[in-house]
């Protein structure tokens, strides 16, 4: 008797089918390209300013305090494009402006 509940245990297990992996969705790949990016040079990210899925995967739009200065306003920040491929794993990064912290957008 215990050997039949053992083998419908087993067939059980075996039959039922596998969910497909979780994909991993914008809040996801904001959080590692911040992360990411904060490992390679060393700079604080301030924030997200863009995410679209690619192709591939993912380009965000990081915000990054590189010198702090006092008044705060006066701080330069930059804003660096990161793509991350589907599994969210850095591919590139490339600083695309530069601005000081009080200065309006153009």
């Amino acid at each position: 008797m215990a050997d039949q509940r053992s083998a419908r245990a087993e067939r059980s297990s075996t039959g039922t089918k596998k969910k497909p992996p979780a994909r991993k969705g914008p809040e996801h790949a904001a959080r590692a390209a911040c992360r990411s990016l904060e490992a390679l040079i060393s700079h604080p990210a301030e924030g997200v300013s863009a995410i679209r899925r690619s192709d591939d995967g993912w380009a965000v739009v990081v915000d990054v305090l590189e010198v702090p200065r006092i008044p705060d306003t006066t701080s330069l920040l930059a804003s660096y494009e990161v793509q991350l491929d589907r599994s969210c794993e850095l591919l590139e990064y490339t600083r695309v402006r530069r601005y000081r912290r009080g200065a309006a957008d153009e």
